[in-house]
């Protein structure tokens, strides 16, 4: 049975809840997530937590802002042309404050809450929504598997729960 280390892919259903309880997100029901360990395609408190478990494995962890997504920094806020920004909810016409778009940078794509909306053109807190909280995960690991050469090289995980090219 595969241990999840360095170069390994790591398929797996999570439950994330805030320090309240308050159900975030979870993959249940879904495609499970899979990523490649140790290229940072993971957050780092929970690529941590992971390492040297087996698939079948149950287990919750709790992390802080610096394991999750870091803290929240003053003064990130920018305006941005409305263009830009995709993810409008379904049944919305127009952005509203506290909505989460994503926005395309040099850096990549990045997760963005509208502070002002205007016509044109949006203020946006770029801290990514969840920083600054305490994170609890559920974690099913469901497999655990050898990476190939190819997503050794492109850095992710290829297949269900990973990239496609």
């Amino acid at each position: 049975m595969s241990v999840v280390a360095s170069d390994t892919v790591v398929q797996f259903f999570y439950t994330l809840k805030n320090a309240s309880g308050e159900l975030l997100e979870s993959n249940h029901g879904q495609d499970p997530m899979a990523y490649l360990h140790g290229h940072d395609n993971m957050i780092p408190g929970l690529e941590v937590a992971m390492e040297g478990r087996q698939a079948g494995e149950r287990f919750e962890v709790t992390l802080a802002p610096e394991e999750a997504y870091g803290e929240r920094e003053a003064d990130r806020e920018m305006r941005v042309p409305i263009k830009h920004l995709q993810g409008l909810p379904a049944g919305h016409k127009q952005w509203r404050a506290g909505m989460i778009a994503l926005v395309h940078t040099d850096q990549g794509a990045r997760h963005v809450t509208v502070t002002k909306p205007g016509k044109f053109m949006i203020t946006v807190d770029t801290n990514h929504p969840l920083a600054g909280q305490t994170l609890m995960y559920e974690i099913e690991i469901q497999s655990v598997r050898a990476a190939s050469d190819e997503e050794i090289a492109h850095g992710h995980a290829h297949g269900v729960g990973g990239h496609h090219h």
